[in-house]
């Protein structure tokens, strides 16, 4: 199936926010006496936002409501993007290539506020056709609700989409929506072979990404 559109996770692939998203958990467990380990991170990667303030909630059997887990984890995740906006090699790059050959959009469970702000700043809100965000789909990654969305505003078959994503629960959504799936692994965390397999191609940096890797899928 030839691909027309290429669809771009935000956290892991185009910013290095996952050592926020860590550090801000840990730290939030540390002020309760509690640990957050890779274990913990791993499930509430590539979630929409309540959905990883409720994986919080249960594995650290917090006793708060859902909407202060949600306030006080964004809150230092924010500071964290002030002191230093963590853009990864090739990130820009690849959105103005991808640009250029194919439409674009992004995909992302962040926090909408938290997306809408990355955007401003690296102004790829002029860029993305559109930005789909998980507050808004019913169910976050790894189900395909994002992706399927976002298939349905471009106006395109999810099988003529390839999207990018870093996390398990990215390529689990990408593949479960029928789209294939180029994988970015965030610094620090490998995929399980698995996950690993499912991919269609694996990079180890978007400075790898190109309209001939894309055309390779095509072929495929």
């Amino acid at each position: 199936m030839p691909i027309q559109a290429v669809i771009f996770d935000m956290d892991g692939v185009l910013v290095d926010s996952e050592v926020y998203w860590l550090q801000s958990r840990v730290e939030f467990a540390q002020s309760l006496g509690k640990v957050w380990t890779m274990d913990d991170q791993r499930h509430a990667m590539g979630r929409n936002t309540v959905e990883w303030a409720h994986v919080m909630h249960e594995r650290l059997h917090l006793d708060m409501t859902i909407d202060d887990i949600i306030m006080e984890i964004k809150g230092r995740v924010i500071a964290h993007y002030e002191e230093r906006l963590p853009l990864l090699p090739g990130a820009i790059e690849a959105v103005h290539t991808a640009a250029s050959g194919y439409r674009i959009a992004l995909a992302s469970g962040s926090p909408t506020d938290i997306i809408q702000r990355v955007m401003q700043l690296t102004e790829l809100d002029k860029v993305f056709e559109f930005m789909v965000y998980g507050d808004d789909q019913p169910n976050g990654k790894p189900a395909p609700d994002i992706y399927i969305e976002t298939a349905r505003l471009l106006n395109i078959s999810p099988q003529n989409c390839v999207g990018i994503e870093d996390s398990v629960n990215g390529v689990k959504a990408l593949k479960a929506a029928d789209m294939a799936a180029i994988a970015v692994p965030s610094p620090g965390f490998t995929l399980p072979h698995d996950i690993a397999a499912m991919a269609d191609r694996i990079l180890p940096s978007l400075e790898h990404f190109s309209l001939d890797l894309v055309g390779g899928l095509e072929r495929n």
